[in-house]
């Protein structure tokens, strides 16, 4: 056979593969189904538990039986994710209605993991059962081949309550994502049967019904206002807070209980919740705030706050909520595969999508009933008729060779092949006219139906039969008592499973704190060679000054509402508000610089520490590893960022000296080579903090730049070379840019 190479455009053949694979994961993955509120994965779980018979009065089976049976039959997409979607569905603090019933380790509200599955057991909810897998049976669904066609998956389950919106909706797909918040059973129900009942109602009038999303946290939805134009698109933003309260503790003090928290904080943002309170408390904005523990259990989240005596209760629940995620936002973007592509839907739109389905299935089921009820009857009816002629029955039997021949006189009256015992049992034979299933039913029926009672039944039970067909075909004719068997089985699921509202919903003001005026002062930093920083009062480190002054390698007198800077080795600014830096007493250790900063001690080296209100009227004179040199405006260093480039370095080069000068000073550089140049500080220029610099020395190719001193006018230094002592102030005076002399 002759190859043949098909030329194409490589980008057309990207797009189309791209856009492949974004719709595999947008409906096969990712998002769920507008019909039963489930993704695929979540759907396979169920429908193989299902099949393996874990039925809710059946005992629990193991996590790892369950995963194993999905991915080998149905979603072969790694353990994990079916694990991960099995334990989802177990958390009645992430569903509001769980669709599993649990046993073991399945994880706690405050982030901790479940256990291995090999460790877990699972079975079905009485809910799921009843509402999501009843009717398989009947022919409600439509059943596709699985990915290598070896059995049979549904398409949907068959699920009865409008599941998207009761339980909602997590998922990222590609260049999409869906977040459907969690809602009340029973309203939901209720906003179903009322759009049963008028298909034109609007989704104000639905929302008398649904008040708002229910989550299985509670905590009080504040912006109420907001939810119709939510509802009605089908995304927006929820704001929620937790719900607080306050309690009297012995000594009139006071504490901030928190009882239930926003949905987002479920998991670790609980332990981001301490740390945030903890954080307010550590720079002096709450500082009425004695302690705060977390008391949680299994009975519910108890998070105790404890309170100065006198202290302004209002004032803190206010800066928890705006400072915390004690106040959240739920981002809402509604978004399912309706018809087999993603649609963006609001209330209305899921549940009119829900009820057509409701239709579809109660059709497709009364359908199937109907047919077995018809088959039922007709074999009825001639068993009935078969009664009235069984003498005739026996003698066609016992004249008959074989059981072709008994069936062909029943069904066609052929008397051909029969022996009667006269011509007027032959005759009436010849007008038998069964049908084929009837025929087949006289052949198997037993002796003992001949006996009267077990006539009755039959006419009772044929009675029956009737009647379900009658109904069965008043609901299949007449949209009417459809509608009314929908929301019959409706109010039965309400009855049985819903419960009262968790989530407040109301308006709330915006929350405005007036942050409370720090009165400034003047204190001291100190930083010891370790890098522990703290800050002291005036009065204490003129105490210990002495000591301060042995231990401490920095010291900076400056105000506490003021600015540190940080300069590196590696051409970095870090800076750290006072505020930040623990104050207390002398001989308190502090806490490591890198701890309050962005600055690194593993990475960095920390050449120069200082106030920014000490920088901002000099000049900074800084030199680097090669050489380079110039002066920066201190205020160019007074920056909002925790962490900036302090200046430009050329490739290789590090900064080797950061210091405030007055212009007066001398520079000295020194090589290894033992060059040493001396200039006037006034020859370095003016430059931005973004340039490189220029050249203070020109140092030999195997040379290179020890160090850089300022000399203050009138000042002396001296510095141990070769074993002499070296007066870097009698050096003779040169040019910058020159080679230097030989000492």
């Amino acid at each position: 056979m002759q190859e043949q190479i098909i030329r194409t455009e490589y980008s057309e053949l990207m797009q189309k593969a791209y856009i492949d694979y974004a719709m595999s994961v947008i409906v096969d993955r990712a998002l769920p189904d507008v019909r039963d509120g489930l993704k695929p994965v979540q759907r396979r779980v169920l429908y193989d538990m299902h099949e393996l018979g874990i039925r809710y009065d059946k005992p629990y089976r193991k996590s790892a039986r369950i995963v194993g049976d999905t991915m080998g039959k149905y979603h072969p997409h790694g353990d994990s994710s079916i694990y991960d979607a099995l334990v989802v569905m177990a958390q009645d603090f992430k569903k509001g209605l769980p669709l599993v019933d649990g046993h073991g380790n399945f994880g706690s509200i405050e982030g901790d993991g479940q256990a291995a599955m090999r460790y877990t057991e699972a079975r079905l909810q009485k809910v799921t059962q009843e509402a999501f897998l009843a009717d398989l049976d009947k022919d409600v669904i439509d059943f596709r081949p699985n990915f290598d066609e070896t059995e049979k998956e549904p398409v949907v389950l068959p699920v009865r309550i409008p599941n998207l919106l009761v339980n909602g909706a997590e998922g990222i797909a590609v260049g999409m994502a869906t977040s459907i918040p969690p809602h009340n059973l029973g309203e939901v129900i209720e906003a179903v049967k009322a759009y049963i009942k008028n298909p034109d109602i609007r989704t104000e009038e639905l929302m008398e019904y649904v008040k708002g999303p229910d989550f299985p946290t509670g905590g009080i939805v504040v912006n109420q206002d907001e939810l119709p134009e939510i509802y009605a698109t089908g995304s927006g933003k929820i704001k929620i807070r937790g719900r607080v309260e306050v309690e009297d503790l012995k000594g009139g003090k006071k504490a901030i209980v928190v009882t239930e928290i926003p949905y987002p904080m479920v998991g670790a943002n609980i332990g981001k919740f301490l740390n945030d309170v903890y954080s307010l408390v550590e720079t002096k904005k709450a500082t009425d705030i004695v302690d705060i523990s977390n008391q949680s259990s299994k009975e519910g989240i108890r998070i105790v706050i404890e309170l100065r005596k006198g202290a302004d209760v209002e004032y803190i629940k206010n800066l928890l909520y705006k400072k915390t995620r004690l106040e959240d936002t739920f981002g809402v973007n509604m978004l399912a595969v309706c018809d087999g592509r993603p649609e963006t839907l609001g209330l209305r739109d899921i549940i009119r999508h829900h009820v057509n389905f409701q239709y579809e299935v109660n059709t497709r089921k009364y359908t199937t009933l109907l047919k077995k009820e018809q088959d039922k009857k007709e074999i009825q009816e001639g068993l009935i008729k078969a009664c009235d002629v069984m003498d005739l029955i026996i003698e066609i039997l016992r004249g008959s060779k074989n059981i072709q021949d008994a069936k062909r006189c029943l069904t066609q009256g052929d008397t051909a092949s029969i022996k009667f015992k006269s011509r007027i049992s032959e005759k009436s034979a010849s007008l038998l006219r069964f049908s084929e299933r009837q025929a087949q039913a006289i052949l198997e029926m037993r002796l003992y139906k001949l006996i009267g009672l077990e006539i009755e039944a039959l006419m009772k039970e044929h009675e029956e039969t009737l009647k379900n067909i009658e109904k069965y075909e008043n609901l299949l004719g007449s949209r009417l008592a459809m509608a009314k068997a929908i929301m019959k089985e409706l109010d039965a699921y309400k009855k049985d499973y819903a419960r009262q509202r968790r989530t407040s919903i109301e308006n709330a003001e915006e929350i405005v704190i007036e942050e409370k005026k720090i009165e400034e002062q003047d204190v001291v930093f100190l930083m010891n060679r370790f890098g522990y920083v703290k800050t002291v009062d005036m009065a204490t480190y003129e105490r210990n000054m002495e000591a301060a002054q042995e231990e401490s390698k920095y010291i900076i007198v400056c105000k506490n509402t003021g600015k540190l800077c940080l300069f590196t080795d590696k051409g970095q600014l870090h800076t750290i508000k006072v505020l930040d830096v623990p104050y207390g007493k002398f001989r308190d250790k502090g806490v490591p610089v890198d701890n309050i900063s962005t600055y690194s001690s593993a990475e960095e080296q920390i050449l120069l520490v200082e106030a920014m209100e000490n920088l901002k009227n000099t000049m900074v004179f800084m030199a680097s590893s090669d050489g380079m040199l110039k002066q920066v405006k201190g205020e160019e260093f007074d920056v909002a960022k925790r962490n900036t480039a302090a200046t430009k370095l050329n490739e290789g080069a590090s900064l080797l000296k950061v210091q405030p000068v007055n212009g007066m000073e001398s520079v000295i550089m020194e090589t290894e080579g033992s060059m040493f140049l001396r200039f006037q500080l006034v020859e370095v220029p003016e430059k931005k903090k973004t340039a490189v610099g220029v050249r203070g020395m020109k140092i030999g190719d195997t040379d290179r730049l020890r160090a850089v001193y300022i000399l203050q006018e009138g000042e002396s230094l001296e510095v141990e070379r070769h074993g002499n002592m070296l007066n870097l102030s009698r050096l003779r005076m040169a040019k910058r840019d020159g080679k230097g002399t030989k000492k």
